[in-house]
């Protein structure tokens, strides 16, 4: 068996190897780059950044489960008084069971609607050529310019004064209503989700639709069996970036409902505060509470989502 080297590209020679009368290439291990200046100091400031964007949350959730007399005593870099009763004290304190249930109602119909109005829009910029094709994109993207705060006073008392069946709220009117609170998420957001769709429906072959078409599909059966399953990335992540961006609403929540009963969980978290002292191991663990839906919604979609963000990476 007799061995040497065969030149080959930036990943150095490769071996080879005589065994049997047969010469076996072995590829050889790829180089690594030499680190650099400039390379050194990009991974010194992500990793700063990460440390100081990670360290305060992990602290939060460190003293979540520390009794604050421990605290109070011993100081917030000490070690120990470790317990598990803030978090009932705060599941019971601040109504989560309750408010968990109102921010649903709110978030999983918004979230629903918002996706799929973008996708039938988006569809439609996409696939159709038409004069107002741009025009329209950029009124979806316009309204996205516009501050909530200065359409506080016409939306309020538009919702004042727009009824509804008492079925849908005791009080007849949109206004301290699920709906409205629904529609005003799904209004501000579908700009957002309709920019995003209508770039990556743009990336999917004509061919594929000519197929459909020549097969006799109809555009509602290419819209929902071809379009809206190769288009699964980009509503995961989507799907991610509503549900935070909804369940963490409270500006429009505090404007457009008036019964506190109704309320989100974000101000659930006010109620853990008193006027004159603020347990703030408590208010830790009420925000780990609160943040446990979006990270759960997270992980369930986190290849998806990370598929959905590096979306178009490798083009060009």
């Amino acid at each position: 068996m007799t061995t040497g080297p065969l030149a080959t590209g930036s990943a150095g020679p490769d071996t080879v190897t005589r065994t049997a009368g047969r010469l076996v290439t072995e590829p050889a291990a790829p180089r690594h780059r030499p680190l650099r200046a400039p390379r050194v100091v990009l991974h010194v400031f992500l990793l700063v950044m990460a440390i100081g964007w990670l360290l305060p949350l992990l602290w939060g959730a460190f003293n979540s489960f520390r009794n604050y007399d421990y605290t109070a005593t011993h100081g917030y870099f000490s070690f120990g008084g470790f317990t598990l009763n803030n978090y009932t004290d705060a599941w019971q304190r601040a109504e989560f069971g309750e408010k968990f249930l109102n921010s649903a109602y709110v978030t999983v119909p918004a979230v629903l609607l918002t996706l799929f109005l973008s996708a039938c829009a988006a569809f439609v910029l996409a696939r159709f050529s038409f004069k107002l094709n741009l025009t329209l994109l950029g009124f979806f993207v316009a309204a996205n310019l516009l501050p909530p705060q200065a359409l506080l006073i016409p939306i309020y008392k538009a919702f004042n004064e727009i009824p509804l069946p008492t079925w849908l709220n005791s009080d007849g009117e949109l206004l301290n209503s699920y709906l409205g609170l629904i529609l005003v998420n799904t209004a501000f957001q579908i700009g957002f989700c309709t920019l995003v769709l209508s770039n990556y429906m743009k990336t999917l072959p004509h061919e594929i639709y000519e197929s459909a078409a020549v097969d006799g599909a109809s555009v509602a059966r290419q819209f929902f069996g071809l379009t809206l399953p190769l288009c699964r990335p980009p509503l995961a992540a989507l799907t991610t970036l509503q549900v935070t961006w909804i369940y963490n609403e409270f500006f429009w929540a505090t404007v457009l409902l008036t019964d506190g009963d109704k309320f989100p969980i974000t101000s659930s978290l006010n109620n853990l505060r008193g006027q004159f002292f603020t347990d703030y191991n408590l208010l830790s663990a009420g925000s780990v509470l609160v943040a446990l839906p979006t990270l759960i919604v997270f992980f369930i979609l986190q290849r998806q989502f990370v598929a959905g963000l590096t979306l178009g990476a490798n083009k060009g």
